[in-house]
């Protein structure tokens, strides 16, 4: 293994951690200044991928039942709850809360995989979740806590399914192609019963909605998510994770740049400390997973 990444492995990580950050600016123009139903928009965004992925589906994967499960919950589960809190929540807001994944990651190891912590990680865990919680409740104009709490959901169920990952036979774009039909196989029905106006939204700005899509489902899923996981086959996880926390502080750049976020001190202050913490967590080593699973995108 190298002890540097080259110029082209930091190019691909800036690529990836501007994709990121964007793809929460984009989400909250999709279902707040468009007007999609979020759940919709979740089924726009699988769709797309199938469709992109769709030959992978001939290789029937092991414990098809848990891998569909698995990545229903990383992927729809998880997005979908995270675009309903962007119809209320800021982008930096969305960004910050975002952070709690890898504390929760390394929570349920704890309990589900005999992750033992030691007082530097339980500190990272501490601060980092703290920050998210200081800035979930810091009052706001433009954040609604109701909507981050959706978003800290999305959060929730995806470490929660993200520690299980390791245990599944199938690679990671393979499982981008499972989990988008999951995806449209569980939000399809969801957005039928529970939302309206999907078409209407869709008609009132064709152009703006399909960019929104091919973004989410293209560059994200397709495109950043895959270039970020085979960076991990060639290079020590030690060098490529600590370069994912760009990506918060990206997305509260183009969230106060386009869609005119309002960044108060407790916002600021708990961003710091969620930064900080995850900084602690990611640097630690952990013996019963892998780094990526701490600090994945979700897919």
């Amino acid at each position: 293994m190298p002890k540097s990444l080259p110029l082209s492995a930091l190019g691909i990580m800036l690529f990836c951690n501007v994709a990121w950050a964007m793809n929460v600016v984009v989400s909250k123009i999709a279902v707040s200044t468009l007007g999609l139903p979020p759940l919709f928009y979740t089924v726009l965004r699988s769709a797309t991928v199938l469709v992109v992925l769709f030959p992978l589906l001939r290789n029937v994967p092991q414990r098809l039942p848990l891998v569909l499960t698995i990545g229903f919950a990383v992927t729809g589960g998880s997005f979908g709850l995270q675009f309903v809190g962007l119809q209320t929540a800021s982008p930096s807001a969305v960004g910050i809360v975002n952070l709690s994944g890898a504390p929760l990651t390394v929570l349920f190891a704890i309990l589900f995989l005999g992750e033992e912590v030691r007082w530097r990680r339980g500190l990272g865990m501490a601060l980092a979740l703290g920050g998210v919680g200081l800035a979930i409740g810091a009052p706001s104009g433009t954040n609604d806590p109701v909507g981050l709490g959706f978003a800290f959901a999305g959060v929730l169920i995806g470490a929660f399914a993200s520690v299980f990952v390791k245990r599944l036979a199938i690679g990671a774009v393979a499982l981008q192609a499972w989990a988008a039909l999951a995806s449209l196989a569980v939000m399809l029905p969801a957005t039928l019963a529970m939302e309206s106006g999907q078409i209407a939204a869709v008609e009132a700005a064709p152009w703006a909605v399909a960019a929104c899509v091919a973004f989410a489902g293209l560059v994200v899923s397709v495109g950043a998510h895959s270039a970020y996981f085979r960076l991990f086959q060639a290079h020590d996880a030690n060098l490529i994770v600590p370069l994912t926390l760009l990506t918060p502080l990206l997305t509260i750049a183009f969230g106060t740049w386009l869609t005119g976020d309002e960044i108060g001190w407790p916002l600021i202050i708990g961003g710091g400390m969620a930064l900080i913490g995850v900084a602690i967590i990611v640097i630690r080593p952990s013996r019963t997973i892998f780094k990526p699973q701490m600090m994945r995108p979700r897919l």
